[in-house]
């Protein structure tokens, strides 16, 4: 196999919104794997552990949303734009349909694909990213802590947001928390951050809340077979949002892995795999 390394990935794809960044790997049928949001956060970074594996069997593609620091940024919210942006990587490419495989925000992001274009997907696979609140307290400890920083961006604050993501706080290195503050610090990535978890913007969603329907009503309508994810002890998105989708979406299945946060396919890592791999390569009708 080629060599996976971050710069012999790296491919740019122009479009009329501006140049998208992703990284390639592998052969066979494609696979888009779609990153979280949070100070700092890539594409590369959520999936390059699992690059390996999943590249063996598909045609790998890890798209780098505009707004976060590697793609160009758009003068879009970040959730509509990144939306854009996986269609404009599927047309770009001349794919027709693909396996979208998302975490957190782009578990969401691939969620609302389903909905909208359920001919471009193939199979929905999810970490997070889906449901609401039915139990625990909305919004999350995690999500908490994230308003925090965006609104007054110090390491502390990162660091206090970064151990909540993980089961095993042994995860969050020196070098990953200065990887993730070079980066969670620039311009453009700070400024999508706001966008998304600043208070006044919260506010505003609450109270449009009223006025739409919310995507949790609408999982229904997802024709792709779907495996909904989870961390056991996810403290951004508790577990008990995923109840409405396990229920509602018609083709849905849910695997739960324990001592395990947000970043599952980073914290069972090789139990993520097993499962997810497992679900794609599957047959049509088995």
């Amino acid at each position: 196999m080629p060599e996976l390394s971050h710069d012999a990935t790296l491919r740019e794809l122009r479009t009329d919104r501006g140049v998208l960044r992703y990284h390639e790997a592998g052969d066979g049928p494609p696979v888009v794997l779609l990153h979280g949001s949070g100070p700092g956060v890539t594409g590369w970074q959520n999936f390059r552990a699992n690059l390996p594996s999943f590249a063996a069997h598909f045609r790998c593609l890890i798209l780098e949303f505009p707004g976060f620091g590697v793609s160009d940024p758009v003068d879009a919210p970040p959730m509509p734009a990144a939306e854009r942006a996986v269609l404009d990587l599927l047309d770009g490419l001349g794919i027709a349909a693909a396996d979208l495989v998302g975490n957190s925000m782009g578990g969401f992001v691939a969620t609302r694909t389903a909905i909208a274009h359920p001919d471009r997907v193939r199979r929905l696979v999810t970490v997070g990213g889906m449901g609401t609140n039915i139990f625990s307290p909305a919004p999350g400890e995690g999500i908490n802590l994230l308003t925090e920083f965006v609104e007054d961006p110090t390491r502390e604050r990162l660091v206090q947001w970064l151990n909540s993501m993980v089961f095993d706080r042994g995860l969050i290195t020196e070098e990953l928390i200065e990887e993730r503050w070079k980066l969670a610090t620039a311009a453009d990535s700070l400024a999508s951050a706001k966008k998304m978890y600043g208070k006044g913007v919260l506010r505003a969603q609450a109270a449009a809340a009223f006025d739409v329907t919310p995507l949790w009503a609408t999982l229904r309508k997802i024709r792709a077979r779907t495996l909904i994810t989870w961390g056991r002890d996810d403290r951004v998105s508790p577990l008990d949002m995923a109840l409405i989708p396990m229920r509602t979406i018609p083709h849905a299945e849910l695997h739960i892995l324990p001592n395990c946060g947000h970043w599952t396919m980073i914290e069972q890592k090789d139990a993520w795999e097993s499962a997810v791999l497992a679900f794609l390569l599957r047959k049509d009708g088995e």
